[in-house]
């Protein structure tokens, strides 16, 4: 099939009904009915507003908490101007709002590309699709990566580059604080993940005609060490949560924080990387930007702890492991790395 049929932006808009190869087994589907939305079961919120100062102890216990119970959290004060939030979701916007042919001048279905516009997970091996298209983009070392990137919309390179800045120093007081938590001493998680990496995806979830039928993402963890997602004002994300999947709502000017697979093996387990997954809607489209921080390829990443759970391996192991799965919702790539 041709790259101009792949890609679910393009199509959607003149869609009544979930093309056949999106609709998910009836086992695995979002039975949207059954899902919290309480106020009540929302991840924590984290102020870390003196987190450099007289509350650092105060809100390292507050990470510790909700990295050990729930695997995820939200923070605010965290540094990043609300104008930039609000620019580069409407650079998220604009880019997929382009024409068709401009947007495919980045597409490509090999997950080893570090420059690229897709559609769903692995169109190479997956059975079912996800409503999803994505740009996806490698941005640490800056320099080794933006010349690859998009030069439409206008100013996209400047943009990102200087967003990426600013979530990395966000990541790396967060990654300080978790390696205190743990009682590692602040940079000993800094030091295993090599010359570090760092990813970003914009993706874009157009509205869905049957959104019972599908998903945008199914439940999965993320591969990399730690996960700084930024949402638009729709709902969509959920997080498994003793059996029941939770509702996570956009509150203005937020990041919400997930473990990833790799601080999970740091952690020896004690941190866990939660499944969580994407839905769509039939009325609005959905803009979510994940920034995804990771060990370089060549750090050997394994549990700070003794006994371990888990053998040491290489971060280039997990990940192509990771990519060559048929889906998100295959084994879980972990349990291939227990010791």
């Amino acid at each position: 099939m041709a790259a101009t049929k792949l890609l679910l932006a393009d199509l959607a808009s003149n869609l009544k009904q979930v093309p056949a190869k999106y609709i998910q087994p009836i086992s695995d589907r979002p039975n949207l009915a059954d899902v919290e939305i309480s106020e009540l079961s929302s991840i924590p919120l984290i102020d870390l507003e003196g987190l450099d100062g007289p509350r650092r102890s105060e809100i390292i216990n507050q990470i510790a908490q909700a990295c050990e119970l729930h695997g995820f959290f939200q923070v605010k004060n965290h540094g990043v101007p609300e104008e930039m939030i609000n620019g580069i979701l409407r650079l998220a916007r604009e880019f997929f709002r382009l024409p068709e042919s401009q947007r495919l001048e980045n597409y490509s279905d090999d997950p080893a590309k570090t420059t690229r516009l897709s559609t769903s997970f692995n169109v190479k091996t997956e059975k079912f699709s996800n409503w999803r298209d994505f740009l996806r983009l490698h941005c640490y070392p800056v320099q080794d990566y933006i010349h690859e990137w998009p030069t439409n919309p206008p100013f996209f390179r400047e943009d990102v580059a200087e967003y990426c800045s600013r979530i990395r120093g966000l990541v790396l007081k967060l990654v300080e604080a978790i390696s205190e938590s743990l009682g590692l001493g602040g940079d000993y998680i800094n030091k295993v993940l090599g010359k570090h990496g760092q990813h970003m995806a914009f993706n874009y979830y157009p509205p869905c005609p049957e959104p019972e039928l599908t998903y945008g993402l199914p439940g999965h963890t993320d591969p990399n060490l730690i996960t700084v997602l930024l949402q638009d004002d729709v709902p969509g994300l959920q997080v498994l949560r003793n059996g029941k999947w939770v509702a996570v709502n956009p509150i203005p000017n937020t990041f919400i924080i997930n473990i990833g697979d790799q601080m999970q093996v740091i952690s020896n387990d004690k941190y866990k990387s939660v499944v969580h997954r994407a839905v769509v809607n039939s009325e609005r489209e959905r803009i979510s930007i994940p920034t995804f921080y990771c060990p370089s390829l060549d750090a050997v990443i394994g549990p700070a702890h003794r006994p371990s759970v888990y053998r040491n391996f290489s971060y280039g192991e997990y990940y192509s492991k990771f990519w060559s799965r048929s889906s998100l919702t295959a084994q879980a790539c972990l349990d291939m790395f227990k010791a």
